[in-house]
């Protein structure tokens, strides 16, 4: 779990409710900066949905469904993506108020570490589903703590039903998110994002990378190109 993604301060009207930073997480919490923000997945995704003036690609923020809500049963998801909403309001009140927003997140995502591991499973289930959030996946590197690699829900009539999950080649994990139109993978102990559009994962920071430099190579090609042409024409004219 995480603390990437921090939202920063906006000054605040006067009396208006905001929610306290959330506690220092346990060591053993950080698998989630691992697979979602250390490669830079999380930013990727907002990239990838766009809008971000309606669109909420976090983590480690609290969710409530509204400012009087008992605060010791909050929970904070390492990863949260929510649609057509305000993003403003969020950073205002330091989490995700679903009176406040309107609806609650489209999908939540935790990562698993031995000492979340079985909240994950029971208590955050039970309380996503009552939360009405519609798809609530869980991510475990080894299967270890989560006793699945990877597992998804999808709220049907108030309750969550298990998500399909089916094995590709090379013992790759497979299951549609369908809220967010995505395949989220297990692959190599990685958590992956692809698009079905494209059957191709969405751009990563090395795929980045391997574009600029490709770019950066044809454009000294194309220079060097021009100065040999250059040289050819200045030769020819004084033949």
């Amino acid at each position: 779990m995480t603390t990437a993604h921090n939202v920063a301060k906006t000054p605040q009207p006067t009396g208006r409710f905001r929610l306290p930073e959330p506690p220092q997480r346990e060591p053993d919490e950080m698998t989630s900066y691992d697979q979602l923000h250390k490669t830079g997945g999380s930013y990727l995704l907002a990239e990838h949905f766009g809008n971000p003036e309606t669109t909420l690609v976090e983590a480690e923020r609290w969710i409530i469904p509204n400012p009087e809500y008992d605060k010791s049963r909050a929970r904070r998801p390492d990863l949260l993506v929510a649609f057509n909403v305000n993003p403003a309001d969020y950073a205002a009140s330091n989490g995700y108020i679903i009176s406040e927003q309107g609806k609650p997140p489209d999908f939540v995502m935790e990562v698993a570490s031995e000492s979340t591991a079985r909240i994950d499973m029971m208590e955050k289930r039970d309380d996503y589903a009552a939360l009405g959030i519609p798809e609530y996946w869980r991510f475990d590197e080894t299967g270890e703590y989560h006793g699945t690699r990877l597992a998804g829900d999808r709220l049907v009539d108030g309750q969550y039903r298990a998500i399909a999950i089916v094995e590709l080649a090379d013992g790759i994990l497979q299951g549609y998110s369908t809220v967010l139109n995505l395949y989220i993978r297990w692959e190599q102990g990685g958590l992956e994002w692809y698009d079905p559009a494209t059957g191709r994962r969405i751009v990563t920071l090395q795929d980045e990378r391997t574009r600029a430099n490709a770019e950066r190579d044809a454009r000294i090609q194309a220079e060097s190109r021009v100065r040999e042409l250059k040289d050819e024409l200045r030769r020819l004219r004084g033949s």
